[in-house]
């Protein structure tokens, strides 16, 4: 009963526990997979009936103009700045995480100039990461050489144009160096690429204060913007002038109304968009970034801390020791928000937790991964999340 009472005595303290009442999380239900999809926002609905009924529905094409549609990918994007430490004017919404990458990335390798021909990719990336980066080498003439985020260091050299890295490991859970890695990089005369889709809004990033050149993240994890929301990407003010998209479509045109064939890119991030932007999902996003209003990532960082030692803590005490071993690194430096346990069973055990109200994801072949997103999850949750698994177990 020792850490049902402390979770108790935990939550009435939270200072952020009241945000959880402007999320829509089912009675009873503890949501630990807001690392793959954030809960929904309570304004989110009314504000889409808005949007298709009276935006679409009657104001038809004037919403453009009359309803902020035009300008919706830049608003957002400074919206979004500065919960990853960013100025307003470097980011823009729009497209899939996949296509910012390949833009970011693309980009960044322009910028480096013809006399560096090598890419580094984080060798444990996500997929897709991976599958562009190679792309993105193919196509610039380059060599992708994938390195571990740890070997990187000694991989820099002259020939390195780009690097592209995540913050935070998708299955781990593990927080890399974005300070140290960036500058390193840039010792090397190469850019930085990170890929926040598993830190934004659960940590401070810091892309001003650490120099970093070009960024792209989703949405729809910790920022809770919906399913399939579009994807950002944020390009330093000092490399905008010189920022050469390999799409260049025409909303990133700098007069996008005059059809001129020939494309002249557009001033400042504005000219990382492409197509027409999806705005039913785009505004939907900024509703979800309502909940923002007057909260600090640094908060936030320290809630998820505190939720993430708890569960370790809850875990040790409650499973038998042997059953199941800690992916995630114990030091705050070297954490994000989620904490990743290996065991054998992890897949039949997930379904075991999903079964009991408990919902977490399974990560292949042998990972069970639960994401805590401070504005909404508690230590109450956090208690019951690591006794039912003992249960299951």
């Amino acid at each position: 009963m020792f850490h049902v009472k402390r979770a108790a005595e935990l939550d009435a303290a939270d200072e952020l526990a009241p945000y959880r009442e402007l999320f829509s999380v089912p009675e009873g239900l503890v949501y630990l997979d807001g690392n793959s999809l954030g809960a929904l926002p309570r304004a989110v609905p009314g504000r889409l009936q808005d949007v298709a009924s009276r935006e679409w529905g009657e104001l038809l094409i004037r919403s453009w103009d009359e309803s902020g549609w035009w300008t919706a990918p830049e608003r957002i994007g400074d919206r979004i700045a500065p919960l990853v430490g960013a100025a307003a004017g470097q980011i823009v919404v729009g497209d899939s995480t996949s296509v910012n990458v390949f833009k970011a990335l693309v980009g960044a390798v322009r910028l480096a100039g013809d006399e560096r021909d090598e890419v580094l990719v984080d060798a444990t990336t996500f997929p897709t990461d991976g599958y562009i980066a190679e792309s993105a080498a193919r196509m610039t003439g380059r060599t992708l050489r994938p390195v571990r985020p740890e070997e990187v260091l000694g991989a820099l050299g002259p020939r390195t144009a780009a690097v592209l890295l995540n913050h935070v490991d998708y299955r781990s859970g593990r927080l890399h160096d974005l300070p140290g890695l960036t500058a390193a990089i840039h010792e090397a005369g190469a850019l930085a690429v990170w890929d926040l889709c598993h830190s934004a809004g659960a940590l401070p990033v810091g892309l001003d204060e650490h120099g970093v050149d070009l960024a792209i993240g989703c949405t729809y994890k910790y920022l809770n913007g919906g399913p399939g929301s579009p994807a950002y990407l944020y390009v330093a003010a000092r490399h905008q002038d010189r920022f050469d998209s390999p799409l260049p479509g025409w909303t990133g045109h700098a007069n996008p109304f005059g059809m001129d064939p020939e494309y002249a890119p557009a001033d400042g991030a504005v000219r990382g968009r492409v197509g027409t932007p999806d705005i039913l999902s785009m505004l939907a996003l900024e509703t979800s970034l309502d909940v923002w209003e007057g909260v600090g990532v640094e908060s936030v960082r320290a809630k998820s801390l505190a939720l993430t030692d708890f569960f370790v803590e809850c875990v040790n005490a409650y499973v038998p020791q042997g059953r199941v071993e800690l992916v995630t690194p114990l030091a705050h430096a070297e954490r994000g928000s989620q904490i990743a346990l290996r065991c054998g069973d992890a897949g039949e055990v997930m379904k075991g937790l999903i079964a009991r109200g408990v919902v977490g994801d399974f990560r292949h072949p042998d990972v069970l991964r639960f994401g805590f997103t401070p504005l909404y999850v508690g230590f109450g949750d956090v208690e019951r999340a690591a006794r039912v698994l003992a249960e299951v177990l």
